[in-house]
């Protein structure tokens, strides 16, 4: 039986950390689909299509994974792909009780889905999509955040004043 997981996220941008989690959970799955959320109310920096097609060129080198952006709830996603797996990044204590609350919610709403937590690999275990924009925001180099196409999307955002 293959297994279909879902990284969900809004990925605003990408950064190393998500590609760590995305690079170790595609050897885990049959079929890892990376699923970027709208999440308009977050205010993010790129388009819903620019965060697709930089996560897209990011798992270019990964053949089981695919990128796909959406505006549902994630349950339901998860029912239309057929994913039985959520895969959840956390950090922190903070971040678990948080995740913890989604994915009761989440099997609520659909039962035969499992989430899975993963722990970042510790040179990320600090590193989030809001402090790169921040780094960047100050002319900070965010090179060792985000890969080179990501970081010269990010630097374009924020022209030096």
């Amino acid at each position: 039986m293959s297994v279909i997981a879902i990284y969900p996220g809004t990925f605003d941008p990408l950064t190393l950390g998500h590609l760590d989690i995305i690079q170790r959970s595609a050897v885990l799955f049959e079929r890892l689909i990376v699923a970027i959320a709208s999440n308009p109310s977050k205010k993010p920096l790129f388009s819903l299509e620019e965060r697709v097609a930089m996560a897209k060129q990011a798992t270019a080198s990964l053949p089981n994974v695919d990128v796909i952006g959406f505006n549902s709830l994630l349950a339901q996603l998860a029912e239309q792909h057929r994913a039985t797996v959520l895969i959840r990044g956390v950090r922190s204590v903070s971040d678990f009780d948080y995740e913890r609350q989604l994915a009761q919610a989440n099997q609520q709403l659909n039962p035969q889905l499992d989430t899975i937590f993963m722990a970042p690999n510790e040179q990320y275990a600090f590193l989030s999509s809001t402090i790169v924009k921040e780094v960047a925001r100050h002319q900070g180099n965010i090179g060792c955040f985000v890969t080179t196409e990501i970081q010269h999307a990010v630097v374009a955002k924020f022209p030096a004043s």
